[in-house]
């Protein structure tokens, strides 16, 4: 809909500039137009100058200079020269026409100042007592004859202009609206189904009117994408079902390894090496155990078949408790947890799944452990940043290398191998705990700690009944 009103408001705009436009480059070619028919209109000028520059002689004859003669005949005009008293002609040009009368009434030069004589457009000029009359082609000059206008007719003139130019402009924008309308009403449903199609929804538009060609291509790509994302929706569901069947599949015997495992390593008749490798077996069994779910919940959460049970969390006392059940599991005490939170924090509350976001922070602490060891100390920090609440865990164990967290940061799924031991980096821990802050309109930053170490930044949306 946003769409459509910019495209009215742009039809608008270019009609009102292209209306301004049109009278400003209307008055410049009246202008320019006006200016070039200027040197047309010195009849009146050159009837003077021709007046000024007859002479009468000693022997009583009228005579004009050369340059005049000359400036007439470029002209293409004639002169005469009327006797004021008689009426009779007692000058005339060389080149003056057989049919113009040698002699004049008064009310024939009454007629010939006003407008013609014999259909020639005229000028006057006085020479002293007489009257000069300069005569131009036919087609030179049109005369009005009759210029009488009513006086309120010049004294509303402007108003007049006015009202006319806006009569034109409503009667511009009433034909630009109706004839726009048409197109308004067959775009607009092209521009809502593009928005759509953009948002990943099934579009189908009409197939009539100016855009029917368009609609059509719209429609066929609505129904490509549809059939697309049924395709791709199976295959993810497989797939999800897949890796669902065979974790079922492995959990059993892969139960059994870890049983006997853990019973040869307690029995005391077998030698010490034996029980050693019994606790190997035990140990890999776990992680392959946990890889398996990791692999599971990752699956889950990357279809959107997991269940995100949400309901009011107090971040705070949710990380504490993740915090305490990780210190009493430290027997050795090598993985020791600071509470940088401070103690005056209040609740601050979520809108998630406890398990989730539990699971979230488990991971955060595990790959801090598995990473470092010889040991290191683990950070937890809950607090409100950038509208939302952050939780923070870092540690000041060996880190990663400005490149390393680099490649990290752009790996799709966080995968990146130890180039020592040939093991994953960091893994499906990381992914996992991206997947549950995006379950919940999070986001997780990753950088270096402020003690050297690696550190992760859980970004969650504040409760809005909190707010």
């Amino acid at each position: 809909m946003n769409s459509t009103i910019k495209l009215i408001r742009r039809f608008c705009s270019i009609l009102i500039i292209s209306i301004f436009l049109g009278i400003l480059l209307n008055l410049i070619f009246l202008a320019v137009i006006t200016w070039n028919q200027g040197d047309n209109s010195s009849g009146w000028q050159q009837a003077e100058a021709v007046a000024a520059a007859l002479t009468l002689s000693e022997d009583g004859r009228y005579t004009l200079s050369e340059e005049e003669e000359k400036a007439l005949e470029q002209a293409g005009a004639w002169g005469i020269l009327v006797e004021n008293s008689t009426g009779n002609m007692i000058w005339a040009s060389e080149n003056l026409p057989k049919e113009i009368p040698r002699h004049y009434t008064l009310g024939e030069i009454s007629w010939a100042v006003r407008g013609y004589i014999q259909d020639y457009p005229t000028t006057t000029a006085p020479q002293g007592d007489n009257l000069l009359f300069l005569g131009f082609p036919k087609d030179r000059y049109f005369k009005l004859m009759w210029p009488t206008f009513d006086y309120d007719l010049i004294q509303n003139f402007f108003y007049m202009i006015l009202e006319f130019l806006a009569f034109n402009l409503v009667f511009i924008i009433v034909v630009y609206a109706i004839a726009t309308s048409g197109i308004i009403r067959s775009v607009k449903p092209i521009v809502h189904g593009i928005e759509t199609l953009g948002n990943q929804e099934d579009v189908y538009i009409p197939e009539k009117g100016l855009m029917s060609q368009l609609a059509a291509s719209i429609n066929r790509v609505s129904e490509k994408m549809r059939t697309q994302n049924y395709a791709l929706r199976k295959k993810e569901m497989a797939r999800a079902n897949w890796i669902a069947g065979v974790s079922h599949d492995i959990r059993t015997p892969l139960s059994m390894v870890l049983g006997h495992a853990s019973t040869l390593e307690e029995d005391t008749d077998l030698p010490k090496e034996a029980r050693q490798k019994a606790g190997i077996i035990r140990r890999q069994s776990i992680r392959m155990k946990n890889l398996i779910n990791d692999l599971n919940l990752a699956s889950k959460l990357e279809y959107n078949v997991q269940p995100v049970k949400r309901q009011r969390t107090d971040l705070a006392a949710l990380a504490r408790s993740v915090a305490v059940d990780f210190l009493n599991l430290d027997n050795k005490g090598d993985y020791p947890i600071e509470w940088n939170t401070g103690e005056e924090t209040g609740p601050l509350m979520v809108y998630g799944d406890p398990d989730l976001l539990k699971r979230a922070m488990s991971n955060l602490i595990i790959n801090a452990q598995v990473h470092n060891p010889q040991g290191c100390t683990i950070g937890v920090e809950v607090k409100e940043e950038e509208e939302m609440y952050a939780l923070i865990v870092s540690d000041d164990g060996v880190g990663v290398t400005p490149e390393e967290l680099s490649s990290i940061q752009k790996a799709p799924h966080y995968m990146v191998c130890d180039s020592n031991t040939g093991e994953q980096r960091h893994g499906l821990g990381l992914l996992i705990v991206r997947q549950i802050a995006q379950a919940h309109e999070g986001k997780v930053v990753l950088d270096h700690s402020p003690q050297g170490g690696f550190l992760v930044k859980i970004l969650l949306p504040k409760d809005w009944k909190e707010i």
